[in-house]
């Protein structure tokens, strides 16, 4: 096929707003594309104006006689909802504590029926990444755990639940992001394990994926120096790593996708030198970040090295016939009506899951359940969530924890204070913690903010009959051992929070396990 055609395949581009845009239809009808992203910053409102959306790009596309376009997203759930309105499933982590791939694949199912409702073929999950780093907080719980035979199961399960609703599933981030401390937004993180270890923690979950059937696998911007001694290079620029290892050794047939390429572990000043080096590693289909909305830098790139005869055309075929196969392959799938998103079988899932991953890690006073005369008070002190991470989407969530105690105990006040409280605030507020039965207190990530630590120090210090919730990470109690009572969440959507309520009040029995250990405190699959 001819450069242009070839090429264009490789192409996945972000734009701005909510509908379709004079220049995104312009492309489309100049040339084939493998087609669009979408971000909850740049393109979604809710699900009704995601169909409308995805239905305009697919008219545009068959009115240029192209075949459909791949329109992908990350609908993660837990930490990171690319599309609001839609099911609040808990997170990876979340199904981690369950232990129970099976939920893993009815959940991805419910996710791809609702992501092929709204006229999305391709979700950017599972995250196949082994988290073992307590300091990784960009993967964090967006991983299944760090057991990496529960997080292979559950890899597998994701992609045969998604991809029978008709979506593709994505195995990221290859070859293993989950052992980093750097976040490759700023930077490139730099893995330096030999061979015999990455096929000992960080291979399998792909590997599972794959033999799954995973359609996509998207790479990570990380160098590894013992499989490709290049100082820096990224993984997505290695064809050591993608072809030797992730086509030749894992057998993956599928299109090798790239993370977005305006993150800085790529080097955005050298865009054009990276993105043709990446193409010739065996890159399948580059994906723009939402800085990259409407730029055309890689295709020029890409398609000047191509004309320039610097890249196989006999490899650029091959490549754009992976996507050509892809996009068949989602054309199959039969589109359900809008109504399946956020339908009650799907709240009643969420509800499943959230109720058997809530994690009892310690009750060594003797709390729980919480049994309170009607007059008793209960405050409930949560932070003000933010994205902790570009991969978050947490600021757009509230967390309503007070609200799912007062179910229970409607003597229930709330603070609600910044996700890194100043002294001036604590200090104000160690005057009230005499004034309560029972203190309850959320945090989010402790280790990355001091001030949180310090909250639920002069809490205990103050009130005994204090609690308290993890509702991420489960490292947050290295911060504060000495917290008589400790569970764990692993999230802040509804349903889990209405599920640690029910536990608190004796209403239903924890039952998750730990999906990570807390280094020198609990070991991974602890349960109380």
């Amino acid at each position: 096929m001819s450069p242009t055609i070839a090429v264009g395949h490789k192409w996945m581009l972000s734009f701005s707003g909510p509908n379709v845009p004079p220049e995104v239809s312009a492309v489309i009808a100049r040339q084939p594309i493998a087609g669009v992203i979408l971000f909850r910053a740049l393109n979604v409102s809710g699900p009704g104006q995601v169909r409308e959306l995805t239905a305009a790009l697919q008219r545009a596309a068959h009115h240029s006689d192209q075949p459909p376009l791949l329109v992908a997203t990350d609908q993660e759930t837990g930490t990171l909802f690319a599309i609001p309105g839609t099911t609040p499933f808990p997170g990876n982590l979340a199904l981690g504590a369950t232990r129970d791939p099976q939920l893993a694949e009815r959940m991805a199912n419910a996710v791809g029926l609702e992501l092929a409702a709204m006229g999305v073929n391709i979700n950017l999950a599972p995250v196949c990444d082994v988290h073992i780093n307590p300091e990784n907080a960009v993967v964090g719980a967006r991983s299944f755990g760090g057991d990496v035979n529960m997080v292979a199961q559950m890899a597998g399960a994701y992609v045969r639940g998604l991809q029978a609703a008709g979506v593709a599933a994505t195995a990221k981030h290859f070859p293993g992001h989950g052992d980093t401390t750097l976040d490759s937004h700023y930077g490139t993180p730099i893995l330096d394990h030999d061979v015999a270890r990455l096929r000992a923690i960080e291979f399998p979950p792909f590997r599972s994926a794959i033999d799954a059937g995973a359609r996509l696998v998207l790479t990570a911007h990380i160098a590894l120096p013992q499989l490709d001694a290049r100082q820096d290079l990224p993984a997505t620029l290695s064809p050591i790593i993608l072809q030797k290892f992730l086509r030749g050794e894992l057998g993956f047939r599928g299109v090798i996708i790239t993370d977005a390429m305006d993150m800085q572990s790529i080097a955005q000043e050298h865009m054009i030198l990276d993105s043709v080096a990446a193409a010739a590693a065996g890159v399948d289909v580059f994906l723009s970040g939402p800085a990259q909305a409407g730029a055309t830098v890689m295709y020029d790139s890409i398609l000047h090295a191509a004309r320039r005869g610097l890249l196989a055309p006999a490899e650029l075929d091959a490549s754009a016939a992976r996507v050509l196969e892809l996009k068949a392959w989602c054309a199959l799938a039969p589109q359900p009506d809008l109504s399946v998103v956020n339908c009650a079988a799907h709240n009643a899932l969420a509800d499943e899951i959230a109720a058997r991953s809530i994690t009892l890690v310690r009750d060594t006073a003797r709390q729980l359940p919480l049994r309170l005369n009607h007059d008793a008070r209960v405050l409930v002190i949560v932070p003000t969530p933010q994205d902790l991470t570009p991969a978050d989407t947490s600021s757009f969530e509230t967390i309503a924890l007070a609200d799912a105690v007062r179910r229970y105990h409607p003597q229930t006040d709330e603070i609600v204070l910044p996700l890194d409280p100043p002294p001036s605030d604590l200090a104000a507020l160690r005057l009230q913690f005499e004034r309560y039965d029972h203190i309850i207190i959320g945090t989010l990530n402790t280790p990355q903010h001091a001030g949180q630590a310090t909250l639920v120090r002069a809490a205990l210090e103050t009130n005994p009959h204090t609690l308290v919730i993890a509702l991420r990470m489960p490292y947050d109690l290295q911060c504060f051992a000495q917290a008589p009572t400790y569970l764990c969440t692993y999230g802040i959507q509804p349903p889990s929070l209405r599920a640690l309520a029910a536990v608190l009040f004796g209403h239903a029995a924890p039952q998750g396990a730990l999906p990570v250990s807390i280094p020198d405190l609990y070991p991974l699959g602890y349960n109380g």
